[in-house]
Parts: structure tokens; C-alpha cells; sequence
């Protein structure tokens, strides 16, 4: 899997997590499906990416956009 596919998979893991942590646990977990999205957008303009950096450390072959 590559590196971007990987990032991307990640997440939307992520986001399914949180908003079924927002509808069974509590509503301020919406807060972190805020904070994912303002990730993807940070990301987009600036190709710092926290998972990617992860991604790549574990070994995930470089994609198009995180190399």
C-alpha cells in the first residue's frame, strides 16, 4: 500500500471512529473529527502530514503527494 493510500485510509478510520464516539460515548468527541478535518485541510496546503511521517517510518512505499 502506498504511502498516500495509507494516509488516506487512516483517515477515514478515524473519522468513522469518531463520529461513533460522538453517537454511543459523548458529543465533544465531534471535537476530533473537527480536528481530522482541519488535518486533511492543513495538509493539502502545506504536505506536513503527522500519519504520514508514521506511515513512512513503518516502511509504506512513497505515493504521489507524501514521498
Amino acid at each position: 500500500m502506498s504511502l498516500d493510500r495509507a494516509v488516506m485510509a487512516f483517515a477515514g478510520g478515524m473519522v468513522l471512529a469518531s463520529v461513533a464516539l460522538t453517537i454511543w460515548i459523548s458529543a465533544w468527541f465531534v471535537l476530533l473529527t473537527v480536528f481530522i478535518g482541519l488535518n486533511l485541510i492543513q495538509a493539502s496546503f502545506t504536505g506536513f502530514c503527522p500519519a504520514a511521517m508514521l506511515f513512512k517510518a513503518l516502511g509504506a512505499r512513497p505515493g504521489a503527494v507524501f514521498t
